[in-house]
């Protein structure tokens, strides 16, 4: 399909909340998830950054977002929504590719339960922990749907810091680490 672009802070379709997906069996569905599959592998590539994507990022306003785990298939959800959350809660380093300059401290649940459509319009469930940072991401990804970004969820502004000084600081202990294969998660 495509690598789209993707939309940067301060375009207010960043704030729109997500219409819900009637069909997510249709063509156009399909589609898009191809579109935020390319996106994010073209952001991985050229950033070394990038697990999940969210179809407002790429101006389409609806509840889709995709996430490709290293080692793990791609993983399309559709119409993501938490039903669950754990009343514990950790603090957990953050960014976006709509502002990948920026890192900041945000606090997530430590654990939550998504259900989900997949390409098939079957109703799915997962529940999330720490396990491969996944609770983080589908709350960052599921944001998106609800026009909240990681700015929004800061713990302290004095945590904000620049790409750069992430990297040289606190990259190695992040969900952001290189992995033993030299690849970028």
């Amino acid at each position: 399909m495509a690598v789209r672009t993707v939309l940067q802070l301060g375009d207010p379709g960043l704030r729109e909340v997500a219409a819900r997906v009637a069909d997510p069996t249709a063509p156009e569905i399909r589609a898009l998830v191809q579109d935020l599959a390319d996106t994010l592998a073209h952001w991985r590539a050229s950033t070394g950054y990038g697990r999940g994507i969210a179809a407002p990022q790429i101006g389409a306003a609806r509840r889709v977002i995709f996430l490709q785990l290293p080692g793990a298939e791609p993983w399309p959800l559709v119409n993501p929504e938490t039903t669950w959350r754990s009343e514990e809660k950790i603090v957990v380093w953050d960014a976006c590719l709509s502002f990948l300059s920026i890192f900041m401290q945000v606090e997530r649940n430590r654990e939550i339960v998504v259900r989900y459509q997949d390409l098939r319009g079957e109703r799915k469930e997962v529940r999330a922990n720490e396990e491969r940072d996944l609770s983080e991401l589908l709350q960052h990804e599921i944001d998106h749907l609800d026009g909240i970004l990681a700015l929004d969820r800061i713990t302290d502004i004095r945590t904000m810091c620049t790409r750069e000084e992430f990297e040289k600081r606190y990259r190695a202990r992040s969900p952001y680490a290189v992995t033993p294969s030299g690849a970028a998660t």
